[in-house]
């Protein structure tokens, strides 16, 4: 089950709301979103349901007994490798097992066979999450959840257990078990999850289904693709990776407005950005805000020389590659940012800021383009492939009717994609709001807005779902 499918919207998150909001007690509610939380998560595989409660114990445990041990140093610490090292080896197990095993039989031809370990949806977010929660009892920064059940809340809150973002036990706890949110805000989080919705089911569908037209599966296929197909898929699923994933932040975060929580940003526009360094302050804020607290930094981050620190980023960088998958490619990606960080932060961050903001948004895009490439190709040949076919090594021509018809007939939904990428409408709105004390249309039109506007972007994606059958979803392999 996803946000973005007509059984979540009308029935499942309907009916969850409608139960939250007939019982009393913060409790009650809470038990509400538990039991619809762990119905969510197994709806996809029951039997990793069991993973999900037992990994959320042990964070729990071993959390409880960092606490009780405070005082003693040797215990403390290692509770904290214990409760940390169980999460990262059953991560490593269902994630990467397959991959190091695939990469042994290559090498030595043993085992013969790679046994097919089936990753369970969302085990990178919440082992992060409940990673998180463990180091930050053991720096003191919060105290531990003494209810396991409301542990287990946290991490498997439906939310943003599968797509994220990642939320700190820290951000949270007092949440938990006190809040109350308030009709402004609960406005707020229907707005924003019909926007995350529409992004969704009308703007990132549309734009994956460019993309997969353009960069299609089978090899024969994908060679006799034109150039400017190959530019064009690559621009769409730029976008639509973008759409996709902060549509559903957009959602988690509209969806935890409307039951009290308050969930950090996970995206501000970074396709707006003037440098790679600040396009990675914007993007999937979450995860670098984790790779940043609990790896660079602890690892000594700036502080031990240039060595150290272009070291330091090295390591980040491969982890946050493969991250994201386990694959090489990932992990390719993942160090052709780093080997661009590096370049700005000692190199040519000072001379881009001389030249005119849109030469550094033109090259940020340009590397985060081409970065995307590795991203989407998990068998490597495919990227070379691609930037040949680029250029016109292929022997695949600069274009052809399908791809001439393709673009005239999307031109203005790209540039709609593309507007839907900036902050354009948003500070259009923000605009209008300071406006409304002095302009009393504006007034007037900021309610109607408020109060018409989510309704019409639901009735525009659920059209857009029922009219498609088309409705990917970019994370199994988190």
């Amino acid at each position: 089950m996803v946000f973005s499918s007509l059984l979540f919207i009308y029935l499942f998150f309907a009916l969850t709301m409608f139960v939250y909001c007939y019982v009393g007690t913060i409790s009650r509610k809470n038990l509400v979103l538990l039991v619809s939380s762990l119905i969510f998560y197994a709806w996809g595989g029951p039997k990793y349901l069991i993973l999900l409660l037992a990994m959320t114990l042990i964070s729990w445990f071993f959390a409880l007994q960092i606490h009780y041990f405070r005082g003693n140093l040797f215990l403390k610490r290692l509770f904290l490798i214990l409760g940390v090292g169980m999460q990262l080896a059953l991560l490593g197990y269902f994630k990467y097992a397959g991959f190091i095993l695939e990469n042994i039989q290559r090498i030595t031809g043993v085992p013969e066979v790679v046994p097919e370990i089936i990753l369970p949806i969302g085990i990178s977010f919440y082992t992060f999450q409940l990673i998180s929660y463990v180091v930050d009892v053991y720096r003191g920064e919060v105290k531990p959840q003494k209810r396991y059940w409301l542990g287990l809340l946290y991490c498997s809150l439906f939310h943003q257990c599968i797509a994220g973002p990642i939320v700190r036990y820290k951000d949270v706890a007092r949440e938990i078990e006190h809040r109350r949110p308030k009709i402004p805000e609960i406005g707020r989080g229907i707005n924003r999850f019909t926007i995350g919705l529409v992004k969704k089911a009308v703007f990132a569908n549309s734009c994956a289904q460019i993309a997969d037209a353009m960069l299609p599966e089978a090899v024969m296929q994908f060679n006799s693709v034109p150039a400017l197909g190959l530019w064009l898929g690559a621009l769409m699923y730029m976008l639509q990776i973008y759409l996709d994933f902060s549509a559903y932040s957009d959602m988690a975060i509209g969806m935890g407005l409307m039951v009290g929580f308050h969930y950090k940003e996970n995206f501000n526009y970074p396709y707006i950005s003037d440098t790679v360094t600040e396009f990675w302050r914007r993007w999937h804020i979450s995860l670098s805000s984790f790779f940043r607290d609990y790896a660079y930094i602890p690892l000594g981050g700036n502080r031990k020389g240039t060595r150290r620190t272009i070291f330091n980023l090295f390591i980040v960088w491969a982890l946050t590659g493969l991250w994201h998958g386990a694959s090489w490619n990932f992990v390719l990606w993942g160090l052709y940012y780093f080997v661009f960080l590096v370049l700005e932060k000692k190199f040519i961050l000072a001379k881009i800021k001389k030249f005119p903001k849109a030469v550094g948004h033109i090259y940020t895009l340009a590397v985060v383009y081409f970065g995307w490439i590795i991203f989407k190709f998990t068998d490597l040949s495919r990227i070379g492939l691609m930037l040949k076919g680029m250029i016109g090594l292929n022997h695949n021509g600069f274009m052809n009717l399908e791809v001439a018809t393709t673009f005239k007939n999307n031109m203005f939904f790209l540039i709609v994609a593309l507007i839907a990428c900036t902050p354009l409408a948003s500070n259009g709105y923000k605009w209008m709001c300071r406006q409304c004390k002095t302009v009393v249309v504006f007034k007037y039109m900021r309610r109607v807005i408020e109060i018409v506007g989510p309704v019409i972007l639901l009735l525009l994606a659920t059209m857009a779902l029922v009219g498609n059958s088309y409705n990917p979803f970019l994370y199994f392999q988190f």
